[in-house]
Parts: structure tokens; C-alpha cells; sequence
């Protein structure tokens, strides 16, 4: 029971947190990190231990396929080298400078000082989106940073789970490449698969709590089967989730899409909590069993790493910005206005804030693993003080960057809204009767807001009118049925047909309805 509470005062806190977080514009995971060092060092706080293979399952398997959901194969087509570069070469780099600190520094065995070099190397996105979208930055730096975040969590992972075996066992390398080699084609085929199975069933669901259930049983079931099969787990959800990806939506109800997108997100961001303050109770344990000189040595090889982790995403995505930009003279001009900018190159690597997949793969170290506590409690010093010191400084590093505003989304939202109109009303030209009619001209008021796009008042004149006759349709609503006009069941179906008006009217960045 004791257990229970704590979770429900932790979710209330975290809620609060994350308005904090709008309010004051910071990174809400940078202020979840921060409660979850609180919360563990408060006395009568539970020890809570997790099995390590559980642990990678329920955090990771929802959160990769949440991120691969989201990423566009078109952006990761047309940023491949800037990502390559990012996912492999960084995560490669930092691997390797953070595993010679653990082996110099702390004596790790060379095995443990590589898991723990791909526990901290790839950087989370959340913490950057939380704050870059509130500002119009370019959106070549969010599309990488984005696709970074999916493809660098595979890379690292990868590494960590190799690094793990080879601390616990031996391994041959002349044996375990061709594993290797062999897993991977076989999680990609796998993910591909058990994707077109998910998509022949998904389309037979009708109901969207059922649907949403399926899709959290078959996450988890993807990942499990992976795992018992021997593939990469996260190769394999990361394809499993871009194969429904590109047709799920359209086989999907608006109410089942909807529906789906919303507790997901809730999901992810439980995730988040739940992650963060299991990291606190685990470091609250490593500090109780070390005592005197191992304590400081432990905090103090915690803070180097933290610096080595920094540092190195620095060097290497400002190092490769020089070569790109030299490559970019002796290319073609569309190559030129592709290369990064140091203004942006800075950007990119000060958003290296380390997140959920550091939390989960560091406390998911088998408990035997050979030097457990000190990279437990160096990976929390990693999220811990890249969310507070990277996380907190982003709104102050853009002000002084002063990055160009970048409209290319809303280009796109206005050239593809005028294009589905037009496909609306060429399909109700040959219809004839006083509906079609004005349906259609309702369509051809809004192709005609998008096609002046210069008149952005207009456009959020129509959309704030809109939701002004939301308002007072729900008044409306209201009091039919307080004075027994309508009963409920009349009354939730209109709330859902005014629910949908009222989100087509509300974008992101949303309108207060007109109050005269």
C-alpha cells in the first residue's frame, strides 16, 4: 500500500512539475531529474529493486516505439549524414572516451567501462523538443535531433548489450560477429514482419480501448519474442514500429487514432516518472553501502564522467561541422546552403541532455555486474547534470545564438491543406443537392484562408471565430440537458461531434476563443 501512495503523490508531483516546466520554460524531464534526487534522500522512501531484464522491457520497449512512430523516413532520407555521423561516429566517440576514464579512473574491467560508455552516450530528445519547440528554430536541427534520438538509442543499446555478455563471459570475436551480423538482418526482417501481422489485425478492430490495449501487448510481446529468439529487441520494435507507422493511420478511425495518441502519451511520460525515481532510489542505496574515501572517489569519478560526456559531444559535432562545411565548398549550391552552420553546430551539441534510456539501461545491469554501484551513480550524475546544467541553459543559449525563425512546417501544413481542399471538393462536384452545396462552400472557405497564407490574421481570426461558436454550442449543450430536454446518452454523442470542431479548430499553439 505504502508503495501505492508513493506513486500517486510522485504522478501529482510530476504534473505540477511539468506546468512549472511550461511556465518558467525549461525541459520538464530537467525538474523530474531534480524530485527524483529529492525524493530518494527523504527519510521513510522505500527501497524498491526491479529486475534488470523487466526493466528494459517495460521502459524501453513503449518509449523506442513511441520515438520510431514519430520519425519521418523522409527526414532521416534527407539527413543521413548529419545522423550518421551523430548516431554512429557520436555515440562511438563518447563510447570510447567515457569507457578509458572508467577503465583509468575507476579500474573497470574493459567490458564494464564499454557498457558504461554506451549507457550514457545517446542523448534523449524530450528534454530538447520540451524546449526548442517553443521557439522557431530551424527545422533541420529538430529533424536531426529527433531522428538522432531513435537511431543512437539502437546503436548504444546495441553496444551495451554486447559490453554486458562480454562482462560476464567471455566472448570470441570471431564467433560473435557473425551473431551479430546475423541477429541484425534477422531483427530486421522480424520487425517487418510482425509489423504486417500487426497491421492485418489492428484493421479488424473496431473498438478503441481494445485497439490500444493490442498495441501495448503486442510492444511488449515484439520485444519478448526478440529477446527469446535471440535478435536485437531494439532494432526489432524500432522497424516493427516504422512498418506501422506508414499505414496504421489510414486503416485507423479518427476516434481509435485519437484515443490511441493520447494515452501513449500518457504511457511515455508515467514512463518518465516512474524511471526517474526508481535512478533516485537506486542512487540513494549506492551511496548507503559506500562509506569514507569510496564515497568521494565514486562522486568524483561521477562528475568526471559527467565533463568527459559533455565535452566529447562538443568536440565531435563541432569537429565534423568544420569537415562538412570544407566538403560543402567544392560541392554543388544546394550542398553549400546544406551545411550546418557553427551557430546550429553549437545547438546540436549542447542538446546532449541524457534521459530514460540511461536511467533504464543503467539500472538494468544485472545486480553481479562488476563495478554496478559506481556506474549506476555515474550514469544519474550524467542525467541528473546534463538536464540541469544542458537542459536549463537552452532558452538563454537560443536568445544568444539567435538562430533565423524557421516556417518550413507551417509551408508544408498550408500546401498540403490546400491540396486535401481541393481533393474535397473535386470529389463533391457532382453532387447537386443543398447539403453538397454547402458543404462545399465550406471547403472553399478554408482552401481560400490557406492559399493567402500571408494573412495570418485572417487565419487565426477564423479559427479563434470557430471556437467562439464552440463555446455557445456547449452552453448550449448544457442546458438542454440540465432542464431534462436531452439525457445523457444524447448528451456525451454531441459533445463528441462539438469535441471534434473544436480540435479541428485548435492547433498547436492554441487559440483563446473570442469573449465579444
Amino acid at each position: 500500500m505504502a508503495l501505492f501512495e508513493l506513486t500517486l503523490v510522485l504522478l501529482l508531483i510530476a504534473v505540477a512539475l511539468t506546468a512549472v516546466s511550461r511556465r518558467v520554460q525549461v525541459p520538464y524531464p530537467s525538474l523530474l531529474a531534480l524530485a527524483g534526487a529529492g525524493i530518494a534522500f527523504l527519510p521513510g522512501v522505500p527501497k524498491i529493486e526491479i529486475d534488470p531484464e523487466l526493466a528494459l522491457a517495460l521502459f524501453i520497449a513503449p518509449v523506442l516505439l513511441d520515438a520510431a512512430y514519430d520519425t519521418s523516413l523522409r527526414d532521416l532520407n534527407r539527413y543521413r549524414v548529419p545522423l550518421v555521423l551523430l548516431a554512429l561516429g557520436a555515440v562511438l566517440f563518447t563510447t570510447v572516451t567515457v569507457a578509458l576514464v572508467g577503465w583509468k579512473m575507476a579500474g573497470l574491467p574493459i567490458a564494464a567501462a564499454i557498457a558504461l560508455g554506451a549507457i550514457v552516450a545517446p542523448p534523449d530528445a524530450v528534454a530538447a523538443s520540451a524546449v526548442l519547440g517553443q521557439f522557431k528554430v530551424p527545422h533541420r536541427i529538430t529533424a536531426i535531433l529527433q531522428g538522432e534520438s531513435l537511431l543512437n538509442d539502437a546503436t548504444a543499446l546495441l553496444i551495451y548489450r554486447i559490453a554486458v555478455a562480454a562482462a560476464l563471459g567471455p566472448i570470441l570475436l570471431s564467433s560473435a560477429a557473425p551473431v551479430i551480423v546475423l541477429s541484425t538482418v534477422g531483427s530486421l526482417v522480424a520487425g517487418y514482419a510482425l509489423g504486417r501481422l500487426a497491421l492485418a489485425t489492428l484493421g479488424r478492430i473496431e473498438d478503441a480501448a481494445s485497439s490500444t490495449v493490442l498495441q501495448f501487448a503486442g510492444t511488449f510481446g515484439v520485444w519478448i519474442l526478440a529477446d527469446r529468439l535471440g535478435l536485437s529487441a531494439i532494432i526489432t520494435i524500432v522497424v516493427y514500429a516504422m512498418t506501422i507507422a506508414r499505414t496504421a493511420p489510414r486503416h485507423m478511425s479518427a476516434r481509435r487514432r485519437v484515443s490511441s495518441y493520447s494515452v501513449w502519451e500518457t504511457a511515455v511520460f508515467v514512463l518518465n516518472v516512474l524511471a526517474f525515481v526508481l535512478m533516485g532510489l537506486q542512487a540513494r542505496s549506492i551511496v548507503e553501502r559506500l562509506a569514507g574515501a569510496g564515497q568521494v572517489d565514486a562522486f568524483l569519478f561521477a562528475a568526471t564522467v559527467l565533463a568527459v560526456v559533455i565535452v566529447s559531444r562538443l568536440v565531435w559535432v563541432l569537429g565534423c561541422g568544420v569537415v562538412l562545411r570544407a566538403m560543402a565548398r567544392f560541392g554543388s549550391a544546394e550542398q553549400r546552403r546544406e551545411a550546418p552552420s557553427l551557430r546550429g553546430g553549437v545547438l546540436i551539441g549542447w542538446c546532449g541532455m541524457r534521459g530514460l534510456v540511461t536511467l533504464v539501461a543503467a539500472f538494468a545491469l544485472p545486480h553481479d555486474f562488476p563495478g554496478r554501484d559506481p556506474i549506476v551513480l555515474a550514469a544519474f550524475a550524467v542525467v541528473l547534470g546534463t538536464l540541469v546544467l544542458q537542459g536549463m541553459s537552452l532558452k538563454p543559449l537560443l536568445r544568444v545564438l539567435d538562430l533565423e525563425p524557421d516556417e518550413t512546417v507551417e509551408r508544408e501544413v498550408t500546401q498540403a491543406r490546400i491540396a486535401i481542399m481541393q481533393a474535397a471538393l473535386n470529389v463533391l462536384s457532382g453532387k447537386t443537392s443543398n447539403a453538397a452545396a454547402a458543404v462545399r462552400e465550406q471547403y472553399s472557405a478554408q482552401r481560400t484562408l490557406a492559399e493567402n497564407p500571408d494573412d495570418a490574421k485572417a487565419v487565426t481570426e477564423y479559427d479563434k471565430l470557430r471556437l467562439y461558436a464552440v463555446k455557445s454550442q456547449r452552453d448550449a449543450l448544457e442546458e438542454l440537458r440540465r432542464n431534462g430536454t436531452i439525457g445523457d446518452e444524447a448528451y456525451h454523442r454531441l459533445e463528441e461531434e462539438i469535441d471534434w470542431t473544436e480540435l479541428a479548430a485548435s492547433p498547436p499553439g492554441r487559440f483563446q476563443p473570442l469573449t465579444t
